[in-house]
């Protein structure tokens, strides 16, 4: 197991000790490992060679280890408009450097946006992956857009449930999803003009520094002697 997975014997034994590798199956004096123990081996190497410590990966497979699975996440097939990706650790890392936290990871497992299944990780939706990715390469921390995606789903719960609780009534039993698409469009468009509301003064601020500045004298540069 050592020579597959490039470390030496003594490494191996060593992960074993801080519980960054499950124990092996044992039969009397041998142990035996298994793809899984291999697979977890070239986690830690590519998380050690991505900047994590021993203590940080540790904590990392302990989320993983307690994290919830794919079928409790996504609800055993419940109808979908979003698209899952699996991910192993290294890309959840290569995705957030330096935001893929023990207390960033156990908070997404917590709101359901990640999931364990086996040696993978599964995120929920490949548009908020993307999102969430892009939030944080401009520089909003990723615990921060966690927190915004908690407050979120409280308020989408609450159209949501606003919707089925006004319309359902008036809609054919038969075809529920027929509101999906129009509750859709109706919170899109609200969203777009708060947005057009609040964004609206920011940006003729913004126009009015440009033109101050625009028009504030300029000292002219000396002549040379």
């Amino acid at each position: 197991m050592a020579a597959a997975a490039g470390i030496t014997v003594r490494t191996l034994r060593f992960y074993r000790e801080r519980k960054l590798l499950p124990p092996p199956r044992r039969e009397g004096r041998i142990a035996w490992y298994d793809d899984h123990h291999l697979s977890r081996l070239r986690t830690v190497s590519a998380l050690l060679e991505r900047g994590h410590t021993l203590n940080g990966i540790a904590e990392l497979a302990e989320a993983f280890e307690h994290g919830r699975d794919v079928a409790e996440v996504l609800g055993l097939g419940a109808p979908s408009e979003e698209t899952p990706v699996r991910l192993s650790p290294e890309e959840l890392a290569d995705h957030f450097a330096g935001e893929v936290t023990p207390e960033n990871l156990a908070t997404a497992l917590d709101l359901g946006y990640l999931a364990v299944d086996g040696d993978e990780i599964v995120h929920i939706s490949r548009r908020l992956l993307d999102v969430s990715a892009t939030l944080v390469r401009e520089g909003v921390p990723l615990a921060t857009v966690l927190e915004a995606g908690r407050q979120v789903r409280v308020h989408a719960e609450a159209l949501a449930d606003l919707f089925l609780e006004t319309l359902r009534p008036h809609t054919p039993p038969a075809d529920p999803g027929k509101l999906r698409p129009l509750a859709k469009a109706v919170v899109e468009a609200e969203l777009s003009m708060a947005l057009d509301r609040r964004l609206a003064p920011l940006l003729q601020e913004k126009d009015e520094s440009m033109s101050q500045a625009d028009s504030a004298p300029r000292t002219p540069k000396p002549e040379p002697e």
